[in-house]
């Protein structure tokens, strides 16, 4: 018998789990709740259109440059003491977030809780591993889909709850200060109660290949975001170019680590498989198309129609309820039926809710209900799901078993970036188009452009997903 084989599932275990769980739940709400507040913000700090996409985006950005970085991190030095310093750290930068008295202490905030985020996400995995026994590990991660579909469901209406709660005066603030208490907790559990976890043969932290994804992600971002305020000068498509240079130097650095014997940040060859590559598209546009999309309707549904937040979050949550469901039937009944079928047909019904939510702005203009929104919701949340639960499981399915953990971490980190750009570019496409009603169809037909993309990308993929 291996010595993976027998060993025993750890004794606290399923506290581990929870604590585990508890930093989910803190990212999966920082990445929602803040849409829902992004208005009342707007209005108490007087902040801009750019600053709101730099405040609803930047979490997402930082995340995703310095998320492979920390899990490398974490493999070095100790999954346990990572987790610990980045459940710390982003108590602190929510503090900050909370506390702040302008618009760029808010935007650091939520830059720096990106980073923290790096530092304690992608613990979860390894430590789960270390502290499960193989055959208990997939009672474990099957929790994991129902919590995560649960904070989906929840995060727009608790952040509309809490907005408007407005307990003791703190308004908005609240939706940072929540993390407070959860976070704590994860970070005095995890000193306490995890096992020291970390890689037999951990690679090297590639720094400079680190920085050079930073410094790419920042300057095609940026000028996404503040372009159309500065009127689109030269100095914003030089930035936009100087992006993609430093991609460029960021291969021939990879080569060259290579060539060295040196750990890459990112294995090279998992680019050479169509499918993978191909994934590499889908994974950013789709996560693109959906934040972006669901950033305009959050706007739209506050300045434009003055819903309140509850009421904005609670409008919503057909399309929460609508993923989550998608998603358990998608990864769980249909991908192992139909294969890759399952995500065109969730491309399929992404496409038709939002042509039917595009039908019924055109009938009902600027007196949309809730209840006008809620089937084409559902319809669009349904289809979302479909597709975001087993996509991974579809790109990887193109990689060699060595190639998988350097495609998981490139498509981690490729989420977060698609999240990102998405809500600079489709939060530029709906303040530059006059009117809210008008700024919010536009943002649809861009999301349906995106969708259609879509599933004529799905066929690079593999027919069948990595089991």
């Amino acid at each position: 018998m291996s010595v993976d084989t027998a060993r025993q599932t750890h004794p606290r275990a399923w506290l581990i789990l929870a604590l585990i769980l508890c930093a989910e739940i803190m990212d999966l709400l920082d990445s929602t709740i803040v849409n829902v507040a992004a208005p009342s913000i707007a209005r108490d700090l007087h902040a801009g259109t750019a600053a709101l996409q730099w405040i609803t985006g930047g979490y997402a950005l930082t995340l995703a440059a310095f998320l492979i970085a920390g899990a490398r991190l974490g493999d070095r030095f100790g999954r346990r003491t990572l987790f610990a310093v980045g459940a710390w750290a982003f108590v602190a930068c929510s503090t900050l977030c909370a506390l702040a008295p302008d618009t760029p202490t808010l935007i650091t905030g939520r830059l720096l809780q990106g980073v923290a985020a790096a530092l304690l996400i992608p613990q979860g995995l390894g430590l789960l591993q270390e502290a499960f026994s193989p055959g208990d590990q997939g009672r474990a991660f099957s929790i994991f889909g129902p919590v995560v579909g649960l904070a989906a469901v929840l995060g727009p209406v608790l952040g509309g709850v809490l907005v408007d709660a407005d307990l003791l005066g703190t308004g908005w603030r609240l939706i940072f200060l929540i993390n407070l208490p959860i976070g704590i907790l994860a970070a005095v559990g995890a000193t306490r109660i995890f096992p020291q976890s970390r890689a037999e043969s951990a690679p090297r932290l590639d720094i400079t290949g680190t920085l050079l994804v930073g410094a790419a992600a920042l300057l095609i971002t940026y000028p996404l975001i503040q372009g159309r305020e500065a009127g689109w000068p030269d100095w914003t498509y030089a930035m936009i170019a100087g992006g993609l240079l430093t991609l460029g130097a960021l291969i021939l650095w990879t080569r060259l680590r290579l060539r060295t014997g040196r750990d890459p940040l990112v294995q090279p060859s998992v680019f050479s498989h169509r499918g993978f590559s191909g994934g590499v598209l889908i994974t950013l546009a789709f996560f693109g198309g959906t934040f972006g999309v669901g950033l305009a309707l959050t706007l739209f549904l506050q300045l434009g129609r003055g819903f309140s937040a509850i009421h904005a979050g609670l409008t919503a949550t057909p399309f929460a309820l609508g993923s989550s469901v998608g998603a358990i039937i998608g990864a769980a009944v249909l991908a192992p039926r139909i294969g890759r079928n399952t995500l065109q047909l969730g491309n399929a019904l992404q496409a038709a809710g939002l042509i039917l939510t595009l039908i019924v702005l055109a009938r009902t203009q600027m007196t949309v209900t809730s209840w006008d929104l809620a089937l084409p919701l559902l319809v669009w949340g349904f289809g979302i799901g479909l597709v975001i639960a087993p996509l991974f499981d579809f790109v990887l399915a193109a990689l060699t078993e060595n190639e998988v953990g350097s495609g998981s971490g490139v498509l981690n980190t490729l989420q977060q970036l698609g999240s990102a750009t998405g809500v600079a570019a489709i939060g530029t496409v709906f303040f530059a188009t006059p009117g809210y009603l008008a700024g919010f169809e536009r943002s649809l037909q861009l999301g349906l452009g995106i969708t259609v993309a879509l599933a004529a990308l799905t066929f690079l993929l593999p027919r069948h997903a990595r089991a």
